[in-house]
């Protein structure tokens, strides 16, 4: 008998989790109210309490979800890629694949994660997001070891590797001109391009010398 219990105690929650996305892609995460959110979602005070402590919670509770949704897909779409290239497209091109295609929930995870959150909810959220993210960086790590991608960590790999492709959903997003088609036709090769390896990867240039080569790429 307990299970039917757990089953509706999740349908609730995530049909909490559902309406708070709705009114934050209505109005935006500041000024909404935990009360909004339960009257969309026609909760009882009771039942909204049971899953979250108040606002800050339920918006964690989201944002995990989300980081749960994009990386699920991500994984999902590099399963079958066998080379560091296939790779490294296939990532990028996922990530704007799902950002372009649920765009309220990639608007909610770039206005969530500008927010500061709790010292407990951040470092709760870092190490959920870690353990997402652990099969695509040990996938990256491995290209890594074989020679096939730069001799970086895997975080700093997935900073150049989705860079571009964060900020461009960012502008777009926000109603910038960016044009969905150019960003999955061009973005996945930059990336690529960005990330071959190369006697330049390995290199620890001094700040002098990266100073320098500022100085020359604004006289050319």
């Amino acid at each position: 008998m307990p299970m039917p219990r757990r089953a509706d105690g999740r349908r609730r929650r995530e049909s909490l989790l559902d309406a708070a996305l709705d009114v934050f892609a209505e109005g935006g995460i500041l000024g909404v109210g935990i009360e909004q959110i339960r009257r969309r979602a026609g909760a009882s005070p009771s039942s909204v309490y049971h899953h979250f402590r108040d606002i800050g919670d339920l918006t964690a509770a989201l944002l995990l979800r989300t980081f749960e949704r994009v990386t699920e897909h991500m994984q999902e779409r590099i399963r079958g890629a066998s080379t560091a290239e296939e790779t490294v497209r296939t990532l990028v091109d996922s990530f704007l694949e799902w950002a372009l295609g649920h765009p309220d929930e990639a608007r909610f995870m770039y206005q969530a994660m500008a927010l500061e959150l709790s010292g407990e909810q951040h470092r709760k959220i870092l190490e959920a997001k870690a353990g997402l993210q652990e099969p695509i960086f040990a996938r990256l790590r491995a290209l890594s070891q074989a020679g096939e991608l730069p001799a970086w960590p895997p975080g700093h790999l997935n900073s150049i590797l989705l860079g571009a492709a964060h900020d461009a959903c960012r502008h777009y997003l926000t109603g910038a001109e960016m044009d969905p088609a150019w960003m999955r036709a061009t973005l996945p090769g930059a990336a690529w391009r960005s990330l071959q390896p190369g006697e330049q990867h390995g290199r620890t240039e001094s700040p002098q010398s990266t100073a320098n080569q500022g100085e020359d790429a604004h006289t050319t």
